[in-house]
């Protein structure tokens, strides 16, 4: 019996070192490229409730076998962790808050029935269950034009019983541009989202080398046109359409609802159709191509520079990887070239200084107007692709133009954060209870006054 509890004692004192190790990464703030510690944080951050009770189990150990270090090593795990989960359940900080942009008032907006779907507070230790949307896969949304290409999407409506709100949300997954694909992790965040009443549509845009970043915000005006056209088909209301999108998905989303009129953007397909929307989310949006590009060290990573060694990136997946994800390995696209994954002069045609044009054109704030629909931000604080101080320099620029914006900064967190285990990730919960809240309060808006359609003669800009 002695032996058992020692055994036992032995592996809590290990699982308590590993937790309090683990910890470090919290503190962290990764350069690209660092994929393995960048994962290691992500996973630090999503299991913290559960280290944080090995931690509770290493003092227990330690007090009953009377071991000062172990005591302190469980102590720490509680506290580092506890504080951790408290950091990233605050709410909005202002100016950022719902307050500042939406009045004092703002939840009285939301009926009462729709607030009893909501989670009741930021930090839950696994997510609470609901009924099962009606979920249908790879549904055609739009064609390219002069090819046979088509454009896919999932698509997640209420179950049956639950009161629709109108509210369709358009979701652009994460790519770095070039990989991935719709339904990679979402689907507890979806599944919440319907059982709030709300339409998502998961959208599967053109990647490079396919196209261009102008032929991927082509794609997300097709899905909110479809939408628009197909409103009696999903029950919703064709005026409140909101887009969102994490990572790249994110930076497309804002430029496709911040350019809705503007003719360089608007396919030849699409002339004269109404692709406004009633809000926008961002997670982690790239934002701005050059400090994108400097942040990720691709001034290192892409080119040679005398006296220097050029970087090296990844190449590829580690063989156990490649065999655990199995056909998603193709479908997600991790068979490409990880050299030009996330390239930014491979998609723009150059260096900053060799197309100022181009990094300019597709950067969000280029794009800031009065009249951009309300806006939330949700962004980590650590972030090792997207740079957070973009999104706190279009937050104020917002501001400046009165634009009804949120913006939640999550501390020792990194980017990608609501993918990994979301069901007990805090931090990921965090972001649901904001979006929730967020689309729930742009579901019960007035409908806008229609807005004025272009209709000058468009130029095409290609597929």
């Amino acid at each position: 019996m002695n032996l058992v509890i020692t055994i036992l004692s032995t592996l809590v004192v290990i699982a308590g070192s590993l937790a309090a190790l683990l910890s470090s990464t919290l503190f962290m703030r990764l350069r690209w490229p660092a994929p393995l510690l960048w994962f290691v944080k992500l996973f630090a951050c999503a299991l913290s409730p559960f280290l944080m009770l090995v931690g509770l189990l290493t003092l227990v150990a330690g007090l009953a076998t009377g071991s000062f270090i172990t005591s302190c090593i469980g102590v720490y795990d509680i506290l580092i962790y506890g504080i951790h989960i408290y950091k990233v359940s605050r709410p909005p900080a202002s100016p950022g808050s719902f307050e500042q942009a939406f009045g004092a008032g703002w939840k009285e907006k939301i009926p009462g029935t729709q607030k009893t779907r909501f989670l009741s507070r930021r930090f839950q230790f696994i997510l609470p269950s609901v009924p099962s949307p009606r979920f249908e896969q790879d549904i055609p949304f739009a064609s390219i034009p002069g090819t046979d290409r088509k454009l896919l999407c999932d698509t997640w409506q209420p179950a049956p019983g639950i009161t629709p709100t109108g509210l369709t949300f358009i979701y652009l997954h994460g790519s770095a541009f070039y990989f991935l694909d719709k339904d990679f992790q979402t689907r507890p965040f979806f599944t919440h989202l319907a059982a709030q009443g709300h339409v998502i549509i998961d959208v599967a845009y053109r990647l490079a080398p396919e196209t261009g970043i102008m032929g991927m915000v082509d794609d997300a005006k097709r899905a909110i046109a479809w939408m628009k056209e197909n409103a009696a088909r999903f029950g919703i209301d064709p005026e409140k359409i909101t887009i969102g999108g994490g990572s790249a998905g994110a930076h497309l989303a804002l430029l496709a609802a911040y350019t809705d009129d503007d003719q360089r953007f608007i396919p030849i397909d699409l002339a004269g159709k109404d692709l406004s929307v009633n809000a926008v989310i961002s997670l982690y949006g790239t934002n701005d191509m050059e400090a994108l590009y400097y942040h990720t060290n691709q001034h290192i990573t892409t080119r040679n520079i005398p006296g220097k060694l050029k970087k090296a990136v990844p190449t590829k997946l580690p063989g156990w990887i490649i065999k655990k994800m199995g056909k998603d390995y193709y479908r997600l696209g991790m068979n490409k070239n990880f050299e030009q994954i996330g390239s930014l002069p491979q998609l723009l045609g150059g260096h900053p200084e060799e197309k100022p044009g181009a990094y300019t054109m597709f950067t969000v704030i280029t794009h800031a107007h009065r009249n951009c629909p309300p806006t939330l931000f949700i962004h980590d604080e650590d972030d090792i692709m997207a740079p957070v101080r973009t999104t706190r320099k279009l937050f104020n620029r917002l501001l400046e133009l009165k634009v009804p914006v949120v913006m939640h900064i999550i501390p020792h967190t990194d980017h990608g954060f609501d993918l990994i285990l979301p069901k007990v990730s805090p931090c990921a919960h965090t972001a649901m209870y904001d979006v929730e809240r967020f689309l729930a309060f742009m579901a019960n808006q007035p409908s806008p006054v229609n807005r004025l359609i272009p209709t000058t003669k468009l130029t095409p800009h290609g597929n």
